[in-house]
């Protein structure tokens, strides 16, 4: 019980739930000695965070001793439960429901293995690692729209390219939302960049820094084969270095790329860069 269920003093709240919530949802239990409807409820809430192992953290607070909280969160009479999800209250009930009002109170807002499978792959950096976990989540989910556009996104990074459209085509065309377009874009421009010659584009733009052209599409090649940064650093460069037509373009491709990059750092810096060009 110690792993799903804590006692948390006022001086403890904002850590063990508000923090806490970011990562899982915390169950608050306000309560008090001398409450017989606690005494019910208490002991099933205790019950129920050992059986849905982790999907959420009973959290326990002794109304009398923390009663600034008490109030903060205008608890007036007790039992008073409080979900908590990212630091805020996400729905709540008071008195000592039954067991099977209760469950149905925390399916509602629960993640369910899918889900909790997805989270999980936030936190892995090999593609192709987080990409086999997304295609669990996927599986369990029966695909659901949101886990299948995050494993396309996953194995673009991982660069199988046909598994990724094979993913995109089973989202229904009255579905393909904005998330769809961009993968589907991403997906082109990986597919297009193979056919370019990196060689001789790069050669051209030694003898002509102007050769607007060859840098646009080395630009697709590089943004392609994922090298962000420095298909970025070639559009900037016709930003800089022109104040026409081809300045427009630049800019133009290089906000719509940064709708597509997944490398937020490659994005803030070349935003910071495109501003000053332009001002």
């Amino acid at each position: 019980m110690r792993d799903f269920s804590l006692d948390v003093s006022e001086s403890e709240f904002d850590t063990a739930v508000i923090a806490l919530s970011r990562r899982v949802p915390v169950l608050v239990d306000f309560w008090a000695p001398w409450c017989g409807p606690c005494r019910t409820l208490k002991p099933l809430l205790e019950k129920l965070a050992v059986e849905y192992g982790g999907r959420f953290v009973l959290a326990k607070i002794n109304s009398d001793e923390a009663q600034a909280v008490a109030a903060r969160y205008a608890v007036r009479s007790i039992p008073a439960v409080k979900l908590f999800v990212n630091g805020e209250v996400v729905d709540e009930f008071a008195g000592a429901l039954p067991e099977g009002q209760v469950r149905a109170f925390l399916d509602g807002h629960l993640p369910d293995e899918a889900e909790r499978l997805r989270l999980s792959a936030e936190g892995i950096a090999d593609p192709l690692l987080r990409a086999e976990r997304l295609r669990q989540a996927a599986s369990l989910s029966g695909g659901r729209q949101s886990i299948v556009l995050e494993l396309v996104g996953a194995l673009l990074d991982a660069r199988l390219l046909e598994d990724a459209a094979a993913g995109l085509e089973t989202i229904a065309a009255q579905d393909r939302d904005e998330a769809w377009r961009s993968l589907k874009a991403r997906l082109e421009l990986m597919n297009g960049a193979s056919e370019l010659d990196e060689s001789a584009l790069a050669a051209r733009i030694d003898a002509d820094a102007k050769d607007f052209e060859a840098r646009f599409a080395l630009a697709a090649a590089l943004a392609g084969r994922g090298e962000w940064g420095a298909a970025f650093e070639h559009l900037l460069e016709v930003v800089l270095r022109d104040r026409a037509d081809a300045r427009g373009q630049a800019r133009d491709k290089l906000v719509e790329w940064f709708g597509l990059c997944p490398d937020t750092k490659a994005v803030m810096s070349a935003r910071r860069q495109l501003s000053m060009y332009l001002n």
